[in-house]
């Protein structure tokens, strides 16, 4: 589209939306002061939650700001206070949900300290995560031709998170000795196409779907295993987490430590987002996938 063009404004990411864009969404501007975002901030977040939807639904060559400032319901103007060209906020919007992937692991896993569970509370993070912002996998992959150093650096941050946590367990011998690094996008990996194959596609149910992203957004517990039972057929989350529990266990012969179950009696999955900074002693994840 051609409103992709830079604007001469500056980023004034303090910017105070006027009261017409304040009307579009009076309940947001209320809730500024609770949420702990200014009036400028909260307005940016809307244009970025905006430009989520679009650029999910159609792609990011036929995405249009104008298309994006009419969803966030904010003047078109208002855009390049914020953002100075399409590519900008494609690229910040990928930026964002890396790391609002990774806060989600992060709130997950806190306080743990047993690998496994951190691994199952933090996969099941990553699979609501999934349900809730299903255009994430569009929109990384179309950043892979778009803005390739943005894709590069959300799978990175991931993994740079993901192998702290690993090591940590390694040193401490909770689990064997293997390249963190390697290790990381394995269970990466594992993740992305068990999502991809049971949330993505169109086989996957689109009620459960529904439900699972509107339990996560009435702030539902991130460690409720409910949720990921809406997403993931329970076999297929008990299938992920008996791997990882042989594949990172010790070689000292012993089984793997015995991961809690959930009410339903299925076993959890790993973890895929950086986590919050945790005592050395503590395996702190990260979190894989896009």
């Amino acid at each position: 589209m051609t409103d992709e063009a830079a604007q001469p404004t500056t980023l004034e990411h303090n910017h105070t939306p006027s009261a017409k864009e304040g009307s579009a969404h009076p309940t947001r501007e209320k809730d500024s002061s609770s949420s702990g975002l200014s009036r400028g901030e909260m307005t940016r977040q809307r244009i970025l939650e905006a430009a989520e939807a679009v650029f999910g639904e159609q792609g990011y060559y036929e995405a249009s700001i104008s298309e994006i400032t009419r969803r966030a319901g904010v003047a078109q103007g208002t855009f390049y206070i914020y953002f100075r060209t399409k590519r900008e906020i494609f690229v910040e919007l990928v930026k964002d949900l890396g790391r609002r992937l990774r806060e989600a692991s992060a709130a997950a896993t806190a306080g743990l300290t047993n690998r496994l569970e951190i691994e199952r509370q933090g996969f099941a993070a990553f699979f609501r995560f999934a349900a809730a912002h299903r255009s994430v996998y569009r929109i990384v992959e179309e950043a892979g031709r778009v803005a390739p150093e943005a894709a590069q650096e959300y799978y990175q941050s991931i993994c740079r998170g993901y192998m702290r946590g690993l090591r940590a367990a390694m040193e401490a011998g909770e689990i064997r000795q293997m390249d963190p690094e390697a290790l990381a996008y394995a269970l990466m990996g594992i993740g992305h196409f068990l999502a991809l194959r049971w949330i993505i596609w169109p086989q996957t149910s689109a009620a459960s779907t529904a439900e699972a992203a509107s339990s996560e957004a009435a702030g539902q517990s991130a460690g409720d295993q409910s949720t990921t039972e809406q997403v993931l057929p329970p076999q297929v989350f008990a299938t992920l987490m008996d791997f990882i529990a042989h594949g990172l266990a010790p070689t000292s012969g012993a089984d793997p430590t015995p991961v809690a179950s959930s009410p339903s009696g299925q076993t959890g999955p790993l973890s895929p987002v950086e986590p919050a900074p945790q005592p050395a002693q503590d395996a702190s994840p990260a979190e894989p996938h896009s």
